[in-house]
């Protein structure tokens, strides 16, 4: 289950690592568009993390229902949940798109890299809804215990997207003509729109989900509300943090918010790659709290967080054997990637802890756990990162500021996970 769910969970970093890798080796204005599509992808990671929430409530309610054999009785809620998602996505995105410029001038762009920001943003933000529309299926996927549809969509769009990234970025010599940024913008739009047709077509072919909206409001959409308005706060203060690390490395200069896009792609890259035995977690986590099989959760957490620590360790591995090669790929700026290598060791280093992060998050989503991952957020965000970020700028510690700071966000994130799970469930180990 989970092997499925770390393919899936990667295509995503992947889209975004292969913009990175194909914008920062334009000919015309490579470190400028790579700056842009950084800046750009940061604010719409966090458009899309704070209402793809969705996805987690659903699953861990599907799950549970699951577990506990009732699963017929959760049949309407889906339509009204993805229905509700939609619908507060595009209020969003027309919002923003009439305000555009001033949110990046916000993030400290300026000159042509603001103006490639507006074209790049203007184009990418209307896959805006169907990549919430795909991550409420998947939701509904996980939750009946399936990863292997997820991972199809996940890999469809991800070739499609790399596959288009060199046709309308580069050109095709006397077919079409290069696009550069703007071309990158529509390879991800329409793999996007593909990713949300696969995903309704798979829904409705292989599941008893149906789409229509029913009548009356279902009962479980209200904790799927308020699990969905924690995780909300939760995506916000973590978002600040991204968002503050782009906005502090684009104030630096063009050098650094370069090699911190390189850098925070791999980041989450790899986030995404552990996090697959998250999902694992979060998927048969909540089928056993529904069942309250909680020998059998506690054996869960034990594996999950072994393999999730092989696959950190395997990662690490790479990333010191290849640290020159890696950037390389990226950028062939000189300035962009030696301020990466210097500051590479670091996310490298920080890896294991990140592994406890995300697989206790994973599995504390199944388990319907949405307040407590609300406060560790807010925690972590608001007296961990930002008195680090801040200090460290007094400091000037520069980019290695910016690290260290992530660092000491993802440490405060995973020992307050580990802890509540130890705490919550060795007493019913013990009594079971």
């Amino acid at each position: 289950m989970a092997i499925p769910a770390t393919i899936a969970g990667i295509a995503e970093p992947i889209l975004s690592i292969t913009d990175t890798a194909i914008v920062g080796n334009i000919p015309v204005d490579g470190l400028e568009s790579l700056a842009a599509a950084g800046i750009v992808g940061s604010f719409l990671s966090m458009l899309i993390w704070i209402l793809g929430q969705t996805r987690s409530a659903i699953s861990a309610i599907i799950s549970q229902y699951l577990g506990a054999g009732k699963l017929d009785e959760v049949n309407s809620l889906p339509a009204q949940a993805i229905f509700l998602n939609i619908f507060l996505s595009i209020l969003i995105l027309l919002s923003t798109i009439f305000i555009v410029e001033e949110i990046f001038q916000f993030m400290n762009a300026s000159g042509k890299i603001l103006d490639y920001c507006i074209s790049y943003y203007s184009i990418r933000v209307w896959g805006f809804p169907l990549t919430l529309f795909v991550f409420a299926v998947m939701g509904i996927f996980r939750g009946l215990q399936n990863t292997y549809y997820p991972m199809l969509i996940a890999i469809v769009g991800a070739l499609l997207n790399i596959v288009l990234d060199f046709m309308f970025v580069y050109g095709i010599e006397g077919v079409l003509e290069a696009m550069y940024l703007e071309g990158a913008a529509w390879a991800s739009l329409i793999s996007q729109g593909v990713m949300a047709v696969m995903a309704f077509i798979l829904l409705i072919a292989k599941t008893d989900i149906s789409l229509k909206i029913k009548f009356p409001v279902h009962k479980e959409l209200k904790r799927l509300v308020i699990m969905s308005l924690n995780l909300f706060v939760r995506a916000v203060s973590l978002n600040v943090a991204l968002i503050l690390a782009v906005r502090e490395a684009t104030a630096l200069g063009d050098k650094y918010i370069g090699a911190h896009t390189i850098a925070i792609n791999l980041w989450l890259f790899s986030a995404f790659f552990i996090d697959g035995y998250g999902a694992a977690g979060n998927i048969i986590g909540g089928r056993l709290f529904g069942a309250k099989d909680y020998n059998g959760l506690w054996k869960l957490a034990k594996k999950i967080i072994l393999y999730g620590a092989v696959v950190s360790l395997f990662l690490m591995i790479l990333g010191f054997t290849f640290y020159k090669s890696i950037g390389q790929v990226f950028s062939n700026e000189p300035e962009v990637l030696h301020t990466f290598y210097a500051v590479f060791f670091i996310l490298i280093l920080g890896l294991p802890m990140n592994t406890l992060a995300f697989v206790f998050d994973g599995l504390f989503k199944g388990l319907g756990e949405m307040k407590y991952l609300r406060n560790v957020l807010l925690t972590a965000t608001f007296l961990g990162f930002v008195p680090t970020l801040f200090l460290t700028k007094f400091a000037n510690w520069g980019l290695y500021g910016i690290w260290i700071a992530l660092t000491v966000w993802m440490t405060i994130r995973g020992t307050a996970l580990v802890w509540k799970f130890r705490r919550k469930f060795r007493p019913l180990l013990q009594n079971t």
